[in-house]
């Protein structure tokens, strides 16, 4: 086939680094790039990237995304955008109707079926009549705290108990994610955030076991338990995008359950922050696995987050493309892995 032609909509942190790594890779090409940040409209994409364009055509980064569709013929869309399924769907469904493939970043989409039942069956059938697919991923959720625990789950007999545990840097993200996290507020300002549902801080843990009980077949008792407490930092941090004195908030104290059966059957805990190093805490990712045999998993330091979403929504374009037309989730396609060679020899004919 001809180079994969890419749409990327939105043009923050991850969506210019995957940007960076299309350009690096063969059998590809971004074709438009869609984002509505004044500072960006009108400018190419390389220079808001600061590299040279080498061999690669001109893009010149558009606010309108039906220009950008209507002028090209694309494959798929990568959407970096959205947290939540609600405030994704419009964009997700404006794509599969023009028939583009789409991989999402937004959180929830990596398990919509969770919270959002009834939007996935719309963006199912939406995808199905219009021949497409439509994936949610990112390193978490998508990889580190679901896909990976289920793959390890295959080699038990049986299990007992699942926990999965991610500390991480959240310095790579971009203005959004602070937000969402409350990073840089104060102690009250964090708290009353919470209440008003305006700091939401990990979006995922109810995709992510919802996603490993029905990989298990295993009946959650009820909805997913989260709370989430600040952290609070001793020292001034300064990410790329925020700063933090010291006595505010740095981050946010994930924890999550699913019961079966009345016991607590898969736990979550994600202390995410920035600059955690300041403080000297080790970022890393655990898997703790209680069951025949028990399975223990460390990963140290942690697998960096914005690097890994880039490359888990880069790496499954070949996927998401010879997939058969629907909503799709992590559990329904082949496994990732880096592409080093050439991307068309990944799609099926």
């Amino acid at each position: 086939m001809d180079e994969i032609k890419v749409v990327i909509w939105g043009f923050g942190a991850m969506g210019s680094g995957m940007a960076e790594m299309l350009l690096e890779k063969e059998g590809v090409n971004i074709v438009g790039v869609c984002d509505v940040a004044p500072n960006k409209i009108g400018k190419s994409i390389f220079e808001v990237l600061n590299m040279k364009s080498k061999n690669h055509p001109e893009v010149i980064i558009k606010e309108d995304i039906e220009e950008i569709v209507n002028e090209e013929n694309a494959d798929v869309a990568l959407l970096a955008t959205d947290s939540f399924t609600k405030e994704a769907f419009d964009k997700i469904k404006y794509c599969l109707e023009n028939r583009l493939d789409v991989v999402s970043t937004a959180e929830e989409m990596a398990y919509p079926q969770a919270q959002e039942p009834k939007l996935a069956e719309k963006i199912d059938k939406i995808a199905k009549e219009n021949g497409v697919s439509v994936l949610g991923t990112g390193i978490n959720p998508g990889l580190i705290m679901d896909l990976l625990v289920i793959a390890l789950t295959g080699a038990c007999k049986d299990i007992d108990h699942i926990e999965a545990e991610r500390v991480n840097n959240l310095s790579p993200f971009g203005p959004a994610v602070m937000e969402e996290q409350g990073v840089g507020t104060t102690v009250d300002e964090f708290e009353k955030g919470v209440e008003d549902g305006s700091i939401a801080g990990h979006v995922g843990f109810p995709e992510s076991i919802q996603m490993i009980a029905d990989a298990l077949g295993l009946n959650l008792d009820g909805p997913v338990a989260q709370s989430k407490k600040p952290i609070v930092s001793n020292v001034d941090r300064e990410a790329p995008v925020v700063k933090v004195k010291a006595g505010d908030v740095a981050g946010v104290e994930m924890l999550g359950y699913g019961k079966v059966d009345g016991e607590k059957m898969i736990e979550m805990i994600h202390p995410q922050q920035v600059e955690p190093q300041k403080e000297d805490v080790d970022t890393g990712d655990y898997i703790r696995i209680k069951g025949t045999p028990d399975i223990n998993m460390s990963i140290k330091p942690e697998v960096p987050g914005g690097i890994g979403t880039i490359a888990m929504c880069v790496n499954m374009i070949p996927h998401v493309i010879n997939a058969s037309a629907g909503l799709k989730t992590m559990i329904d396609l082949p496994v990732p892995r880096a592409i080093m060679g050439d991307m068309r020899e990944m799609i099926e004919e």
